[in-house]
């Protein structure tokens, strides 16, 4: 057994105060997130857990990409529709994100219901993405499905670049966004002797309500 029960940080480089918050979360994230991806300090801060829950209510938990914000906070991401996330939400489409960025101490929960994002905007996305990341889509199809072998993977890898070599690959209809539309915000400031900051936006009508939460 690894005893780890002596490894601990203690975080010392910020504070959090409910007076230096924006009235709106996602003017606050963005603002968080625009620090975090400035000097290089964080490796792909637009990097986030999203936790999903099935219809049986079973959790599961993975790494994808933040793809954007919108003007109403609205958060987006892409992924197949048939990979294990996209049969979640298909079931139930209710998820949270996490951002942790070490190197600021900083952490942002986002909660809410998720949609899909139109088919134009899935396509609009997918034609934006490099040649090779677009193959890669039609290969690893059905995400999330058993495979024989890293050389079966390849192959059919492979065998898509012959076919479609630079031209336009479409996109399919197993793949494309979703939208996360939040109803509560989190921002967590690590600080001395886990006394931790963490202010809360709750949705409340067509504003938000903020409120302080014990660490």
């Amino acid at each position: 057994m690894t005893d780890l029960t002596d490894l601990r940080l203690s975080y010392t480089r910020a504070a959090l105060s409910r007076d230096e918050l924006k009235a709106d979360p996602a003017e606050q994230f963005s603002e968080w997130l625009k620090a975090a991806l400035q000097g290089g300090a964080v490796r792909e801060p637009y990097a986030f857990v999203l936790a999903t829950a099935d219809a049986s209510g079973q959790p599961s938990v993975r790494t994808l990409l933040l793809r954007g914000i919108d003007e109403q906070g609205q958060l987006s991401f892409y992924t197949g529709y048939e990979s294990e996330k996209g049969r979640a939400l298909a079931g139930n489409p209710r998820a949270e994100m996490l951002f942790f960025w070490d190197a600021l101490e900083q952490q942002v929960r986002v909660r809410g219901r998720v949609e899909r994002l139109s088919s134009e905007e899935s396509t609009a996305y997918f034609h934006k993405r490099p040649h090779d990341s677009q193959l890669a889509a039609l290969a690893s199809t059905p995400q999330s499905a058993p495979i024989e072998s890293r050389a079966a993977l390849e192959a059919k890898f492979a065998a898509l670049h012959e076919q479609f070599g630079g031209q336009e690959v479409p996109r399919p209809d197993f793949w494309g966004g979703f939208r996360l539309v939040p109803e509560r915000w989190e921002f967590w400031q690590g600080r001395p002797n886990r006394m931790h900051d963490r202010l809360v936006y709750l949705r409340q009508g067509e504003g938000w309500a903020l409120e302080r939460l014990m660490p």
